[in-house]
């Protein structure tokens, strides 16, 4: 069935992903934690956009927070969702291929 609950919370992660800053976002938090000014500097963006960012993958379950003292802290918490980044550049290369 299309809308099943497994169907649904796939099309929100891929949603989640599908923006080139949340890729980045994603990339660096694959190194380590990072606070939202790290990020904000890392984007060059202003903190209301990247708090959105954020927001849109901490609700799609791909990275989680923890606040110390002022500043929030994030963290990638389903690393394995970094593999469909070589699954989507190996696609392209095919595509390359074909023009």
């Amino acid at each position: 069935m299309v809308n099943s609950s497994k169907y649904i919370q796939m099309a929100l992660v891929m949603k989640a992903m599908a923006h080139p800053s949340r890729l980045f976002i994603l990339e660096m938090l694959k190194e380590k934690e990072h606070c939202v000014c790290e990020l904000q500097e890392l984007i060059h963006s202003d903190m209301s956009t990247v708090s959105k960012h954020l927001s849109v993958l901490r609700n799609a379950g791909i990275i989680t927070s923890r606040k110390h003292n002022n500043q929030v802290f994030y963290r990638l918490l389903c690393p394995c969702v970094l593999d469909a980044f070589q699954c989507v550049i190996e696609v392209g290369k095919n595509i390359d291929k074909e023009t």
